[in-house]
């Protein structure tokens, strides 16, 4: 059968659906949150998108049919991802931040936790869910033997588990009022049985808002909320757990089964950081075009006859194609190989770095195509390159964490560079 890059009805229905919801909702969404100056503020003021996003199913729409959703392949998601990070990206992620936090769960597929998902499936409301994993101080290095590890820990008394620790950045971990999401899948690490691996130790566990009202006053915090260059109307506070007790069945990953779990989730939003970077380099070209078709700066011609604005252009537009095609394919090839898992996994890690960092040059070079037009905040540049200047930095930076799981890789014995696109050639 011959490779065909042409989308399938589902693919292209996806991508309609997308296109509509970005054109209506999501594109009205900064006149609405930037009437406000608190960034936290902001991020309370999208919630009536967020609610049309679970009446349109974008919200059921990242669980599988085998838990109750209506979840297509990864490549679905990333032409999803495209065409509403391409018109909105704040209030996209907060969307695509409850698929993350519901990631886990779908990866472990466990039906005793079915009852978990029960809001997410409903259609209605504005459930938030959050994977709850960075900590102040980072966690690059939460697995190197001999380090600290994670600051949060779960300790087993009874029948109940008690979390105590701080976490930061975790998109949505808060919810709509600043008392927990619906559901935050916690990563921590169990106080005993000590071990000397640190991957022994982490599990993941469920918190719900139902969990939180049991406990004291204390016992969920919210200590800071921060505010980021890009993505303005997001939230991912910092947080504490006081002896926040929950029952012994919210365990999702027992010690010592967390830890690939939480590298299997970052390895699907991986490829969808790449689907974001195309959605923000697109958006680059197009502003730029359209400046370059339109606008002569005083000369006998459209600036877009200037062979070095049209160079600029052309470098763009050709970056973003070959991102959209690599995203594509690391979604693809995740799902369905060929090659072992390390080899599907590497075009994952591969798709997050290249595209990531491809997006903050090609918006780079959309505003030296418009010259000193883009430094005015009505043009749309100066928002562009704050959301691309986090993509190589966020969901496990390029340098700290994804290059070195690429390196990893690539230094194992079994390690066959091209398994990916033709299968093991050993």
């Amino acid at each position: 059968m011959p490779v065909d890059f042409h989308l399938s009805p589902a693919e292209e229905g996806i991508r309609a659906a997308a296109a509509a919801f970005a054109a209506g909702p999501l594109k009205e969404a900064k006149k609405t949150y930037s009437q406000y100056q608190q960034h936290h503020e902001r991020f309370q003021s999208t919630r009536p998108i967020y609610r049309q996003a679970v009446a349109g199913g974008l919200i059921k729409g990242q669980i599988p049919p085998h838990l109750g959703g209506t979840g297509g392949s990864l490549v679905e998601a990333a032409i999803l991802v495209e065409e509403m990070y391409s018109v909105e990206p704040a209030a996209s992620l907060t969307i695509f931040s409850t698929g993350l936090g519901l990631t886990p769960m779908n990866l472990t597929g466990k039906p005793e936790h079915k009852e978990f998902l029960e809001p997410f499936l409903s259609g209605e409301g504005e459930p938030m869910a959050s994977m709850v994993f960075s900590e102040p101080g980072g966690v690059a290095n939460y697995l190197e033997k001999g380090a600290p590890g994670l600051n949060t820990t779960a300790t087993l008394e009874g029948d109940e588990w008690v979390l105590n620790g701080e976490k930061i950045w975790a998109t949505n971990s808060a919810g709509w009022e600043f008392e927990g999401a619906d559901l935050q899948c916690v990563v921590c690490r169990t106080t005993s049985p000590n071990t000397d691996e640190p991957a022994d130790a982490i599990m993941i566990l469920l918190v719900t808002t139902a969990d939180i009202k049991r406990n004291a006053p204390d016992a969920f915090k919210v200590l800071r909320h921060l505010s980021t260059a890009g993505h303005t109307a997001c939230s991912g506070p910092h947080i504490k757990y006081t002896n926040l007790r929950v029952p012994a069945k919210n365990v999702l990953c027992p010690p010592g089964t967390g830890a690939p779990i939480v590298s299997a989730a970052f390895d699907c939003t991986a490829v969808l950081v790449g689907a974001m970077s195309v959605g923000v380099m697109r958006s680059a070209f197009d502003a730029a075009l359209a400046f370059a078709k339109g606008d002569n700066r005083r000369g006998a011609s459209e600036l877009l006859t200037r062979q070095a604005v049209a160079d600029l252009l052309s470098g763009i537009k050709m970056q973003t194609e070959a991102c959209r095609a690599l995203t594509w394919k690391a979604a693809h090839s995740l799902q369905n190989g060929p090659g072992d898992y390390n080899a599907r996994r590497e075009l994952a890690l591969a798709a997050k770095v290249y595209c990531s960092d491809a997006c903050t040059r090609a918006v780079t070079e959309a505003i030296n195509v418009v010259g000193i037009t883009a430094y005015d905040a009505d043009q749309p540049f100066a928002d562009l390159l704050n959301t691309a200047m986090v993509l190589p930095i966020f969901d496990g930076g390029n340098v700290g964490i994804r290059r070195r799981h690429m390196q990893e890789l690539m230094l194992l014995e079994s390690y066959d560079p091209w398994a990916s696109t033709y299968g093991s050639s050993k």
